[in-house]
């Protein structure tokens, strides 16, 4: 809260405009000296009094010692006009205070206003809740001066627990106000006269504020905020409380010490009979890069992780390999598209989703089935009988290759079990196992290994609109028409967290690539970021005009885009919740979003069937991400058309196929995939 100190009294203030007309024909009587000085007679005692109090006030001694002499006061005159200076003060404040019959109308009124607050959306709760204290200060001195000591003395020990910390010395000062006697002559009181509260609060904020004081019991609430209050109104976003620090950095990446070891066939011995030398182990090249850490990343023990496994520290390997051949995107080196088209499908698809590495496919249809297929030549293969496990070596380096039956191989399985329209999929980091939701208002955990499915989480008791992963595993989160968010472990059959904040269906979840929050849109048409580890909202991001419908994080972790029904693309900085970049350009609801795995280049999709890229390095290069207005937007980014043409690289439309999910593989190769509707 702000608060404006006036350093003239306003009685001073009236005082002098009053008397400035009488005194204009005052006379000036000539003393012994040759000087000025004033007519005693024809000045009002009470304006010299309240002018000396003013001089003294500020330690201009001096000065009032001359205006004493000239006005020649005697010592009693002057204390009688002081006396009634501070009574005639006193009485102008006290006169702003109306006489309620009723005291508990007071409480009454205050808790309406506080629920008014706690009921609001989170938008506006900061600035309303500014109101509060001292809507509070001068219920509580109004029913002082109306001699309702008794309930003044329960409003003050009921409520003043509720106001800030800051404001605790201030109210322990007003507790001692507990009779209609104390006001007059308090330096509190003063205070009170000669300093306005002076909220700030957005032209949004205060409309929902005047809708609220337009019912007509709210009329001491009124009273209070037209006789005490000055509202200062801007234009933009409402202002947030301090935000709370996010650790948007991504985690430090373990060290992998692997040995590469280069194997010989065996062959005829050379020249001389001698055998050919084994190469001895070295150190892979692309592993002794030691990894950076970030500033702006958690601590490690932050969110408890699963170990790396063996095979998952293999996995990394490869991924580095494959990322030591990515394709640096940019304007003048536009990624390849693939496609993939599902043509005469049976039901209709209801959601496609590709895995981490490219390697696998899921899709969901209305009839209830989820089908997986395989993007590589290797085929599906489930694991081999209990009675034929038996006889592996279980110390055998290829066990997981002998686990599996080749006799089994397809490119293609179906996964039965839910019993309404299959909503969403998504795949394990390794590959292993695979979530999906269904109206059926339940999660279903796949193996990938028996294709069989493992668990059932009922916590949801309406239909489950999207379910997600996390990047490290374990973990997962899924949304609802119950309107949270929850998250899971796949260790848990009962939620780890229930997120509950939104006013609306939760439509679509994604985590973090750090994995400590959860970002969720919602057809209330805001974007939330939660903390998996406390449980709370730590962003409210609001801006769009429809039902939030795609999210994705950019590959640092800073950036967050989301899509909506509105046909818009919003991307914002999660540093600050402040708005970047408003994207226009699709003419239907936007379907998926996807970053380059360099973070340069940021495709879109919509159920208007095309592509399209955009500058994503340029885009944040040409923001100013630590200068910022206070409504939150970028004016440079925002308000020129032509700039944001510029960022746009390339749109590719399709024929019939409304485009349902987008990803980029490691080498920076886009694949989408759509139903096809010809």
């Amino acid at each position: 809260m702000e608060y404006s100190m006036n350093q003239l009294p306003q009685a001073i203030n009236s005082d002098a405009k009053t008397q400035s007309s009488e005194n204009q024909n005052s006379e000036v009587v000539s003393d012994n000296s040759g000087g000025q000085t004033l007519d005693s007679e024809n000045v009002d005692s009470n304006t010299l009094a309240a002018v000396l109090q003013f001089l003294q006030k500020h330690n201009l001694k001096g000065t009032a010692d001359a205006l004493k002499k000239e006005a020649r006061l005697k010592e009693d005159q002057l204390r009688d006009a002081q006396a009634l200076q501070v009574d005639s003060e006193a009485t102008n404040l006290l006169s702003s205070y109306k006489s309620e019959g009723d005291p508990n109308a007071y409480e009454k009124a205050y808790l309406s206003y506080r629920r008014f607050v706690e009921s609001s959306l989170d938008v506006y709760k900061h600035e309303l809740s500014l109101v509060l204290y001292p809507l509070f200060v001068h219920m509580y001195l109004e029913m002082i001066y109306n001699n309702h000591e008794n309930e003044a003395s329960k409003f003050m020990e009921r409520f003043s627990i509720d106001q800030e910390d800051y404001y605790q010395e201030d109210l322990k000062k007003v507790s001692f106000i507990t009779k209609k006697e104390h006001m007059k002559g308090s330096d509190l009181m003063e205070n009170f006269k000669s300093s306005q509260f002076t909220v700030r609060m957005s032209r949004d904020t205060y409309s929902v504020l005047k809708r609220f004081l337009q019912d007509k019991n709210q009329s001491i609430v009124m009273n209070v905020i037209q006789e005490h209050l000055y509202v200062d109104m801007y234009e933009g976003v409402p202002r947030n409380k301090a935000q709370t620090k996010i650790y948007y950095g991504l985690l430090k990446e373990p060290d992998i010490q692997l040995s590469v070891v280069e194997e010989e066939e065996d062959g005829e011995p050379g020249e001389g009979g001698e055998k050919p030398k084994k190469k001895k182990p070295k150190k892979d090249p692309l592993l002794n890069k030691k990894a950076k850490s970030d500033p702006n990343a958690p601590p490690a023990s932050r969110l408890p992780l699963p170990d790396l496994r063996d095979i998952d520290k293999l996995e990394k390997v490869r991924a580095l390999r494959e990322a030591s051949k990515r394709v640096a995107l940019g304007p003048d080196s536009l990624p390849s598209i693939c496609f993939y088209t599902m043509l005469n499908c049976a039901e209709t698809v209801t959601c496609v989703e590709f895995c981490e590495d490219s390697s696998l496919l899921a899709a969901g249809f209305s009839d209830s089935i989820l089908k997986v297929w395989s993007l590589v030549p290797q085929k599906l293969r489930a694991m081999k009988p209990a009675e034929q496990l038996a006889d592996i070596d279980k110390e055998a380096e290829d066990v997981l290759v002998r686990m599996m039956d080749d006799k089994t191989g397809e490119t293609m399985k179906v996964l039965y079990g839910h019993c309404g329209p299959v909503y969403s999929a998504s795949f394990s980091h390794d590959r292993t196992l695979l979530l999906s939701s269904s109206e059926d208002a339940t999660i279903r955990l796949w193996s990938l290994q028996t294709w069989t499915c493992l668990v059932v989480y009922k916590g949801h008791i309406y239909p489950v609109w999207d379910v997600r992963f996390s990047p490290h595993g374990y973990y997962f989160s899924s949304v609802g028409h119950d309107r949270t968010a929850r998250l899971w472990a796949t260790d848990h059959h009962q939620p780890l967290r229930i997120f509950a904040g939104h006013y609306s269906d939760v439509d679509v979840v994604q985590f973090h690539p750090n994995s400590n929050y959860v970002a969720t849109g919602s057809s209330d048409r805001s974007v939330r970021l939660w903390d998996c580890v406390s449980g709370n909202c730590v962003r409210l991001m609001t801006g769009h005009k429809g039902t939030v419908s795609a999210l994705c994080f950019s590959t640092d972790g800073r950036f967050l885009a989301s899509g909506g029904a509105d046909q818009k693309v919003l991307l914002w900085d999660l540093a600050h919740g402040h708005l970047l970049a408003d994207l226009p350009g699709h003419t239907m609801t936007i379907s998926s979003l996807a970053f380059s795995r360099d973070g340069t280049v940021f495709a879109t999709s919509s159920l208007d069937g095309s592509i399209q890229l955009w500058d994503f390095f340029r885009m944040t290069d040409e923001s100013s991400l630590e200068d910022v207005n206070i409504s939150g937007h970028n004016p440079d980014l925002l308000k020129r058309s032509n700039v944001i043409e510029s960022l746009r690289l390339a749109r590719y439309p399709t024929k019939a196929t409304p485009v349902m999910s987008l990803h980029f593989t490691r080498r920076n190769l886009l694949l989408a995939a759509g139903m096809f509707e010809g």
